[in-house]
């Protein structure tokens, strides 16, 4: 008795109430494959972001520090200025290596979209800023090499919307100057890509913000004691310290409350998921009672007949979990696209980040789960008493 091809067989007599099962299955493991996968992405997009930004600790004016590193990693509005003398101040420290002055603007600009647009201009310093993003890249031209110079470099997207090339001149909206173009870079996956560099001290000229910046990074030496060197910032006066580390882990503690939530609707879909599985065989079991009964009068054990049922269990739940885990695979990016649609701040790169490891996981745990729940059918299925069962279907 070939009790797989009787497993098969068996689930194809009602296929409608088999397909369903399937596909609740499926959703339980689309739904948490894509949970893992996005817990893995958003750590290592969140990582990079932070890594590329070439300095561990940011000083910015007083004010909200959900701000401060939105204005860093995402180039937020809502501006606040701090004295640009702090730079000489920081300097003197022997733990710094390295300080990079930054000046954001954020323009609106009515020409961009249907209802226009905020465009974010950086002006940073020539001399140490390219120094602390060494993965960028050119496309065309190069740095400006004069903070004076009303010189523009654009980010690969930023180039792309504004439809630029080195050698472009262009205008920004509400300042009556022109900036010409001297490099375009290469797309580097990374908030950069959509910014608008400009020489540190002609963005102070254009805005009217002469001896004002909105932040400063700071790298700091390899050998250095990174906590106490920032006990000493706090000691500065209109500023606060943004620890890169700290931001991090406030974002992924965010991130990990809500997830919390979600991975609760997911586990109480897989029960579901499961309910729906013990809801089948069982049913499968019940309808084929005399049939049950004619196998066992012939001479099969308990056990085989345990066995038949658990096996359709698992081809059921194998099926279900192997389209679920494609399903996953074949919305990823969709996935990625609502994450950023309603999280106030998403890394760069892939958010949801699908490997071996996590599909495999998501497979196994949805397969034991089902052969869990396929236990009691299969153990009432192996109790069928024969005569009883043909008594039964004569009646």
């Amino acid at each position: 008795m070939n009790i797989y091809s009787i497993a098969y067989k068996n689930l194809l007599r009602k296929k409608t109430r088999t397909a369903l099962t399937a596909g609740g299955i499926m959703l339980s493991t689309w739904v948490l494959a894509t949970l893992l996968g996005f817990n893995r992405g958003y750590q290592q997009g969140l990582n990079r972001d932070i890594d590329n930004m070439g300095f561990q600790v940011l000083l910015t004016a007083k004010g909200c520090p959900y701000e401060a590193a939105t204005l860093m990693l995402k180039g937020g509005t809502g501006l606040r200025y701090m004295p640009e003398n702090v730079v000489s101040t920081v300097y003197k420290n022997p733990e710094v290596e390295k300080v990079t002055p930054m000046l954001m603007q954020g323009v609106f600009d009515p020409n961009k979209g249907e209802n226009g647009a905020v465009a974010a201009y950086l002006g940073v310093d020539a001399a140490t800023f390219p120094g602390m993003k060494p993965y960028l890249e050119f496309k065309q031209g190069g740095w400006f090499t004069d903070n004076k110079a009303y010189e523009a470099v654009l980010g690969y997207e930023a180039a792309e919307l504004e439809t630029r090339e080195v050698g472009d001149k262009m205008l920004i909206p509400g300042v009556d100057k022109e900036i010409k173009v001297v490099g375009v870079l290469k797309r580097s996956g990374t908030q950069d890509d959509g910014t608008i560099f400009l020489p540190i001290t002609a963005v102070q000229n254009l805005f009217a913000k002469q001896g004002k910046l909105t932040g400063l990074g700071i790298k700091v030496k390899k050998e250095a004691n990174l906590d106490a060197f920032e006990n000493k910032l706090y000691d500065l006066p209109d500023v606060q310290v943004v620890s890169m580390a700290q931001v991090k882990t406030t974002i992924m503690n965010l991130v990990n409350s809500a997830r919390v939530i979600v991975m609760g609707i997911a586990g109480i879909a897989l029960i579901i998921a499961m309910a729906g599985v013990i809801n089948t065989i069982l049913m499968s079991v019940m309808e084929r009672y005399a049939e049950i009964g004619i196998i066992k009068s012939m001479g099969a054990l308990p056990l085989d007949v345990f066995k038949m049922i658990w096996v359709e269990t698992a081809i059921l739940c194998g099926l279900g979990g192997a389209a679920g885990i494609g399903l996953a695979f074949l919305t990823a990016r969709l996935a990625e696209a609502a994450v950023r649609y309603f999280l106030p701040y998403a890394p760069n790169g892939a958010l949801v980040a699908l490997d071996g490891g996590i599909t495999a996981f998501s497979f196994a745990l949805i397969l034991c789960g089902g052969l869990l729940s396929g236990i009691y059918p299969a153990w009432r299925a192996a109790r069928v008493r024969p005569l009883e069962a043909i008594r039964s279907e004569g009646e």
